[in-house]
């Protein structure tokens, strides 16, 4: 193994001017400066980790919190989690998954451990029990997801309101009055986490806006359920035209259900979903849909908690303006009663 050592006697410099050099920690002239940095790669040097954390007192870990709770949609929350590695890597830190629902006490333990520098905490709920423990950790933290009372806290999200409303003006503007947002399962909005209730907030603000009826079902994950929901629904709303859906699992066996239930898509049901690009372009037909920016979001979480790390300011409350994409799910409503 290459020691700072043999990186000294590489560039003709005391093993101190290497260290003040790899540290910034002394102002070194430009060509020592240079000449050290040249046998640092061309002798493959790379400074020890342990090393580096004893001396910053810092581990150079990132703690990662998505407990996993009933109703979550797990390839998501990866997806999120991907971001955040992926973006911790480039600025060389590592990331601890925590997914134990522990609330409170979890974020404690875990600060008072001294193994994570900062917290990125998912699945934020609007009256989160975690918050009063964030705003007086010793340690930085970034949330995905802002609680509704977000004072002294640094949030990241997408605009789920304008994300819901968005949905209800592409319908809309096609023609459609009778609208339905089948949204996440029950567990979720009983736990009032964030997203779910702004989309709905977005959804129902949205149809009293635009005059057009706007009605609102949870929807669990299995076929069984989701053919009774739908079922429910056209049988109490039979003019619904227009489904916003904010469940990506039930996506698939959603398409299914409607053509069992003799509903073609678009024809006879317009059909907007928010949802990553790859599960939209993967149906057919392809989905309209509001993207879910998930490596946009995890990597300006990680930026933000970094720039906190270093002394920096970022803003409290970063809000990602949503993009619907229209495909081959959502065309004009025709009224066939007038046609």
């Amino acid at each position: 193994m290459v020691t700072i050592a043999d990186v000294a006697r590489h560039a003709g410099v005391a093993a101190s001017t290497v260290s003040y050099v790899l540290s910034g920690k002394r102002t070194i002239s430009t060509d020592t400066r240079e000449r050290v940095q040249r046998s640092v790669h061309a002798l493959g040097y790379r400074p020890n980790a342990s090393a580096r954390a004893l001396a910053s007192q810092r581990s150079n870990v990132l703690a990662l919190v998505i407990p996993l709770r009933t109703g979550m949609h797990v390839p998501v929350m990866m997806q999120f989690a991907t971001a955040v590695v992926t973006t911790a890597r480039r600025f060389d830190h590592d990331v601890l998954l925590l997914t134990a629902d522990e609330g409170p006490d979890g974020l404690e333990r875990v600060a008072q451990s001294s193994l994570v520098d900062a917290l990125v905490v998912m699945d934020v709920e609007l009256h989160d029990e975690r918050v009063p423990v964030l705003r007086e950790l010793p340690m930085p933290s970034v949330l995905i997801g802002y609680p509704d009372d977000a004072d002294g806290l640094t949030c990241i999200d997408l605009d789920f309101v304008a994300a819901g409303a968005h949905c209800v003006d592409h319908l809309a503007d096609l023609g459609h009055t009778s609208l339905a947002l089948l949204g996440t399962p029950s567990a979720v909005y009983e736990r009032q986490t964030g997203f779910a209730q702004r989309t709905l907030t977005g959804f129902v603000e949205a149809a009293e806006r635009r005059g057009v009826l706007g009605v609102e079902t949870p929807c669990e994950h299995t076929f069984d359920a989701i053919l009774h929901t739908v079922e429910q629904l056209l049988s109490d709303h039979p003019d619904i035209t227009g489904l916003v859906v904010q469940n990506e699992p039930i996506i698939g066996p959603l398409l299914d259900v409607l053509r069992r239930l003799g509903r073609r898509v678009p024809e006879d049901m317009s059909l907007v979903a928010i949802c990553a690009d790859d599960v939209a372009e993967r149906q057919v037909p392809q989905l309209s849909a509001v993207s879910i920016p998930a490596e946009r979001i995890g990597d300006q979480a990680v930026e933000s908690l970094i720039t906190k790390l270093e002394g920096g300011d970022v803003p409290g409350l970063t809000l990602v303006p949503p993009t619907l994409t229209a495909r081959g799910s959502t065309c004009p409503h025709v009224d066939l009663t007038t046609a």
